[in-house]
């Protein structure tokens, strides 16, 4: 199933939308706008402009400025993405794409070992893009304050703007808390990882934010705050996640996948029988095998390969009619932290091994977590 929708490119980098922000969008339209009347009170006295709310009180007019603040949030969210990723496209680092979330923005990038020369830069440009957006709405706060008379209009902008304005310089503060993997969290490893191995450095930095998930699960528990609890979940398992990514690759280093993988390879005939992989996976007990033929790669066919097909249908076939055509394929002298990200990525399990399209191994996810294991001991 396609989770994600391009709806566009800027600086050569494409930006999707998760289907979850197209739910969050008519939720905070209507939070903005239950809340309005509480809202303009306190804009109104935090920024010491009056806010004439004859256009903002009606239902309508309400969750309609409602959608245009949330989008405008996250008109924020996107340029912060972007300035990260601005930043590592100037220290070499790919970017792959910027997808919008539920609970905002997350940047897909190759810094699976960062440099914290790279990622001290990197992870402080993203909060001060927020608080320059923040500040900037500020100002516009103040301008249409002066430039418009009092009325329905400047009503309107006065409250988008102080709203917006509020909700950059808060997204500031908040990323800024040492919560990995938040970009404040970032910054501390960076600044430990000058003085200490990068593995140390982000279990230290993990410990921290984990820390931070502890406290605002607490504090969602007594205000009855679900937000704050999912915050709380989504910050500790980013924070483990990272951890075991960066330990994985230390581990990893320096392993080529030819120093691991399976060879020579049992593979099958495009034209083997359906029934005949099924007894082969029984007596082998491998859930995946390459197709090849005349010892060209031509495919692979998986036990996830045999479930699309009915049960009555498959006594018919070959292997040609049910395999993965589209395989993706590395050679020998590939690092095995190069197979892992790609398994993870595609969520398969095995990856042939090429030389010229000619097959030449097979390693598995299992044969990784083997390697893992014994370099722990």
């Amino acid at each position: 199933m396609k989770t994600s929708f391009k709806i566009g490119s800027i600086y050569g980098i494409p930006i999707l939308i998760h289907w979850t922000f197209l739910l969050i969008i008519p939720i905070f339209a209507w939070i903005i706008g239950s809340q309005m009347p509480l809202t303009v009170s306190v804009l109104s006295t935090t920024f010491g402009v009056p806010i004439d709310t004859t256009y903002l009180l009606p239902s309508i007019n309400r969750y309609v400025l409602g959608a245009f603040v949330a989008l405008g949030l996250f008109g924020g969210v996107l340029l912060h993405e972007i300035a990260h990723c601005i930043v590592a496209k100037s220290k070499g680092v790919p970017i792959h794409s910027i997808t919008l979330l539920v609970f905002g923005g997350v940047s897909s990038m190759d810094d699976s070992s960062p440099d914290p020369r790279v990622e001290l830069p990197m992870a402080l440009v993203g909060p001060l893009s927020s608080l320059a957006t923040g500040l900037l709405f500020i100002v516009l706060v103040y301008a249409v304050d002066a430039a418009v008379a009092s009325g329905p209009l400047s009503g309107l902008l006065v409250f988008a703007f102080s709203y917006l304005g509020l909700l950059n310089v808060s997204l500031f503060a908040f990323n800024l808390l040492p919560a990995f993997p938040m970009d404040g969290g970032r910054v501390l490893r960076a600044v430990l990882a000058i003085r200490m191995p990068l593995p140390d450095a982000t279990r230290i930095a993990a410990s921290v934010g984990k820390a931070f998930a502890v406290v605002f699960g607490i504090i969602g528990v007594f205000l009855l705050s679900p937000i704050l609890i999912l915050i709380a979940f989504f910050i500790y398992i980013g924070a483990t996640q990272e951890s075991t990514a960066i330990k994985y690759t230390f581990l990893l280093k320096d392993v080529k996948i030819g120093d691991i993988m399976t060879s020579p390879v049992m593979a099958v005939s495009p034209y083997t029988p359906v029934r005949e992989v099924i007894d082969l996976m029984y007596t082998t007990k491998h859930l995946g095998f390459p197709v090849t033929e005349k010892g060209r790669l031509v495919g692979m066919v998986t036990l996830a390969d045999l479930h699309k097909v009915p049960p009555i249908d498959r006594e018919a076939m070959q292997v040609r009619d049910i395999m993965t055509r589209d395989v993706i394929t590395l050679p020998p002298s590939a690092p095995i932290i190069e197979a892992l990200r790609v398994m993870s990525l595609r969520n398969i399990g095995h990856l042939p091994v090429t030389v010229d399209d000619q097959l030449v191994g097979i390693v598995t996810r299992t044969d990784i977590l083997k390697v893992i294991e014994l370099r722990e001991i």
